[in-house]
């Protein structure tokens, strides 16, 4: 037996913790719009551009207020610095993108989850080039009972 600090966990079917109380948060895999890069920070890497490209457009931002983009405005500069070679700031911008969900983790974590209906979708708009089988239809091939 493995020696653990505290009790045994729950099974997750008796858990008391499976309502989160800020709720789940539901994200559809289409990217949004977006809002143009403002001029007046003065961004001069092509990283950091791409940067706020992809964050601006990401599915997060169809939560977000005025202040969440003033935070991006600030992690896009703070980009820049690191793509102009100050390492420094990757532990901050590390986490301030954390706390919009960057990962697979953060999203876990932030109880957010694309839209299941919205993820097969987008899916199918993205086919496989000719000849190349995809990994999915290959999986289900395998596990179908």
């Amino acid at each position: 037996m493995v020696a653990r600090r505290g009790p045994a966990p729950k099974p997750n079917a008796i858990r008391r913790n499976t309502s989160h109380a800020l709720g789940t948060h539901p994200l559809t895999a289409a990217p949004a719009e977006g809002r143009e890069l403002p001029k007046s920070l003065g961004i001069q890497t092509a990283g950091a551009r791409r940067f706020w490209k992809t964050w601006s457009s990401s599915p997060q931002t169809q939560h977000w207020a005025e202040t969440d983009w003033a935070e991006l405005e600030i992690a896009v500069k703070l980009a820049d610095a690191f793509f102009l070679g100050d390492t420094r700031v990757a532990g901050e911008l590390r986490q301030r993108v954390g706390r919009w969900g960057a990962t697979v983790e953060d999203r876990a974590r932030l109880r957010m989850s694309l839209d299941q209906q919205a993820r097969e979708e987008h899916e199918d708009v993205q086919q496989a080039p000719r000849g190349v089988t995809s990994i999915d239809r290959y999986r289900q091939a395998f596990t179908a009972s």
